[in-house]
């Protein structure tokens, strides 16, 4: 899998210390709800021309780490 530190950067002086896309000001939520959309890369690169392929690899390896951490912190039940 993708490192996706490599890839997705925080600083406080860009998007308010958000997640991005290392070197753009892309969100990595964007990303993400783009995919959770049913855009497909294709059409993400489309929309936001400075972000690479890797960049959405990225953002998803950084969702997938994300979700194995919940086992740590599980939801509450609905």
């Amino acid at each position: 899998m993708i490192d996706w530190r490599e890839h997705v950067t925080s600083d406080p002086k860009v998007c308010q210390g958000q997640f991005c896309a290392k070197g753009t000001r892309v969100l990595v939520t964007n990303i993400l709800d783009s995919l959770a959309e049913g855009a497909t890369r294709e059409e993400i690169l489309r929309s936001y021309p400075s972000l690479a392929a890797v960049h959405i690899a990225a953002a998803i390896a950084y969702a997938a780490e994300l979700a194995r951490e919940e086992s740590l912190l599980p939801l509450r039940p609905a």
